[in-house]
């Protein structure tokens, strides 16, 4: 039996379900055809049984060796805002992409403070460094795998390569007492006894959380020593006893210490010459990154993790890198009912491996899982899968594909 295509898209679809069938094609094989956003950039979605059930698998293939593909962060502009995946895609030209990072979703262990909506993460943009890390124990998200923490990120470097590493920030405060070591950089939380920096990327959301919790409980409560600074052209300008909210003007940093880092910015005044240096540096490689995002490692080299969720399942995002860092497999489940089920940690890792990857990543998942794509002739997306919250949840960021012919 023959199965050709020859009628359009949506009967195709059908065709290839019902040509599946009369073959004795097994259900896993049962897929719907392969589209191009963009060339360089392929789109499918299949269904496979995981241990608690039936899901189906959005997946992206990206070709970074084809001539104007580019992969970039997306995010609404700012560091502490969120938007649907669909809004940040189509307002950068994008024509395909994945949701981010986890982020501070909820705030109710401490009355008064709102939540931020900011990344966990590392995030670069354009080869603009966002934001740096929060500790550990202010993540949200699942369990990490062992020897992991929140600096680990995916990336592309200026060698149109991907890779995962590890992005420290590596920053100081020259003052006019001695120079002292930044701690944060437009961050929801800071670690304990730091000073933390906070530019025009952070967005006039309130800085009060930042001093909220401890390195090891994100419920622990907010210090009662705090202080802020503002610098502007390199000299104080103002001082406070609490961190406040507001835009950051492009000229102007604002420091927030809490303990330690709290009574070392009391020795500053209004007058005082003060110089903010900081920038993310990577730990394993050398080159430079062009993007980046936050997350956490899944695979390395064709191997799953050691303490990867088994047993939980959910509906998920993640990446994977192929050939070398050539290529990117960007995928998320579907939320829809009857399929979302979901994968464990585990499996998610076991999939990207069988679809070839050697590395992988994972992203926030559950009602944040989004996949977006455009059909062919379209000049916006369309979301692929189904949130499993049936509508599109905000998010901070997203993995943006990009075709710039």
């Amino acid at each position: 039996m023959t199965c050709r295509r020859t009628r359009p898209r949506e009967v195709v679809a059908l065709l290839v379900v019902w040509c599946a069938v009369a073959l004795g094609l097994a259900p896993e094989a049962v897929a719907a055809p392969r589209q191009e956003p963009a060339p360089g950039v392929a789109y499918r979605s299949f269904e496979t049984t995981a241990a608690h059930g039936r899901v189906r698998v959005h997946l992206l293939s990206v070709d970074l060796r084809h001539a104007g593909v580019e992969v970039d962060l997306l995010h609404p502009g700012v560091v502490a805002a969120r938007a649907p995946l669909s809004r940040l895609a189509d307002a950068s030209g994008a024509v395909a992409g994945i949701n981010g990072d986890f982020f501070h979703m909820s705030e109710t262990q401490h009355p008064g403070v709102e939540a931020t909506g900011a990344p966990v993460g590392p995030a670069v943009a354009g080869g603009r460094e966002l934001k740096a890390a929060v500790p550990r124990g202010q993540r949200f998200g699942p369990a990490l795998p062992t020897g992991t923490g929140t600096r680990e990120v995916l990336g592309v470097g200026t060698d149109r390569r991907a890779r995962m590493d590890r992005l420290v920030l590596d920053g100081a405060v020259d003052a006019p007492q001695g120079s002292f070591p930044l701690g944060g950089l437009n961050q929801y939380a800071l670690p304990v006894g730091s000073v933390g920096a906070y530019t025009a990327d952070w967005g006039d959301a309130s800085r009060k959380r930042a001093v909220c919790g401890t390195d090891t409980d994100r419920a622990a409560p907010c210090s009662t020593e705090t202080y802020e600074v503002t610098v502007r052209g390199d000299r104080v300008v103002a001082v406070s006893d609490a961190p406040g909210r507001g835009p950051v003007a492009r000229d102007t940093e604002v420091l927030v210490g809490r303990e330690a880092g709290a009574r070392r910015l009391r020795a500053l005044a209004v007058g005082d010459r003060v110089k903010v240096r900081h920038r993310l540096v990577a730990e394993d490689s050398r080159v430079p990154y062009r993007f980046a995002v936050g997350g956490h490692p899944l695979l390395r080299d064709g191997t799953p993790l050691s303490g990867l969720d088994r047993v939980t399942p959910a509906v998920r995002t993640a990446a994977g890198i192929t050939d070398g860092g050539r290529g990117l497999l960007l995928m998320a489940l579907d939320g829809s009912p009857g399929l979302r089920s979901g994968m464990t940690l585990a499996e998610v890792a076991e999939l990207l491996a069988r679809e070839g990857a050697h590395d992988g990543f994972g992203l926030d998942g559950g009602g944040s899982s989004t996949l977006v794509a455009r059909a062919a002739g379209e000049t916006s997306v369309t979301v692929r899968n189904h949130p499993s919250g049936g509508i599109e949840r905000p998010v901070p960021n997203g993995v943006g594909v990009f075709s710039r012919r």
